[in-house]
């Protein structure tokens, strides 16, 4: 079987995580105990088992690991409506944030953590008969997700060097911006992009904030807003990974058919047609 980890790190990282397991979840018919009712269409098919481990009583938990350095994001996910899906270990949160910091994210508190994410992370890829490569996540103007992120990227390179690494990045713009040292972060971070991915999809948010306003009728897109449409994208990209199929059935596929040099590997996704419930 050739699964994959996905990793979530921040706060955007793991918001646009928690919309993408959920979106799983309804495409493959798991509940949100991760139990798939007898009944179900999904029952006899395993190529879900990519991103789901199954346990010995029949649950199904996602192949994932959630990390912020600070525990408000992670609360969010303990209690939220999925808190069954996931195991608590896979979710792992630090006592002070990075506070937009990339410095405190990769050098100071990020140092901390690395390792038990780390250990975290190789306990879920000794449990894959044959682990593909890893998912990360992350949003590139934060502390937690530009720091954090690069470091985490850096020692996974050291620990799995022959592993696809694919970063689903949200970019930050000067229109919608939560903090004024948004650009900092993401240049720095980029640096770690270019070495330590092997394709790297952008996601911007001021593009996604017009689209919800332009084609969805939202007229103050919250993050929810967008996380879920981040997630229709996401899901579309690893559907060829989630159900039987002939095309791109393999994370190094993307890389063979995308990336011409491996430093030129950041991609821009489009997707369309976006069209509203209503219509």
């Amino acid at each position: 079987m050739r699964e994959i980890l996905s990793i979530h790190l921040g706060q955007g990282g793991i918001q646009v995580g928690n919309a993408c397991w959920e979106l799983y979840c309804l495409e493959h018919g798991i509940q949100h105990d991760g139990q798939i009712p007898s009944d179900s269409s999904t029952m006899g098919d395993d190529s879900f088992s990519t991103f789901f481990s199954e346990t010995g009583s029949g649950k199904y938990v996602p192949r994932a690991v959630f990390v912020d350095l600070e525990p408000t994001v992670c609360d969010e996910i303990r209690t939220g409506t999925y808190r069954q899906l996931y195991h608590p270990e896979q979710i792992i949160s630090g006592k002070e944030d990075a506070a937009n910091n990339y410095a405190r994210g990769h050098y100071t508190i990020g140092k901390e953590v690395v390792d038990i994410v780390l250990d975290r992370i190789r306990k879920l890829a000794d449990a894959c008969t044959g682990l593909q490569g890893f998912m990360v996540f992350n949003a590139v103007g934060g502390g937690t997700g530009s720091g954090f992120g690069s470091l985490l990227l850096e020692r996974l390179s050291v620990d799995y060097g022959r592993k696809s690494k694919l970063g689903f990045t949200i970019y930050p713009s000067p229109l919608v911006s939560s903090a004024v040292v948004e650009p900092y972060n993401s240049v720095l971070s980029t640096h770690a992009l270019l070495d330590h991915t092997d394709v790297a999809i952008m996601l911007d948010n001021e593009a996604i904030y017009d689209i919800c306003r332009r084609s969805l009728g939202v007229e103050r897109p919250s993050y929810s807003n967008l996380n879920r449409l981040i997630a229709q994208v996401i899901s579309s990209l690893t559907t060829s990974l989630r159900f039987d199929g002939s095309l791109n059935v393999d994370i190094t596929e993307f890389q063979t058919n995308l990336v011409p040099y491996p430093r030129i590997h950041f991609m821009l996704s489009s997707y369309a047609p976006v069209i509203s419930a209503e219509k």
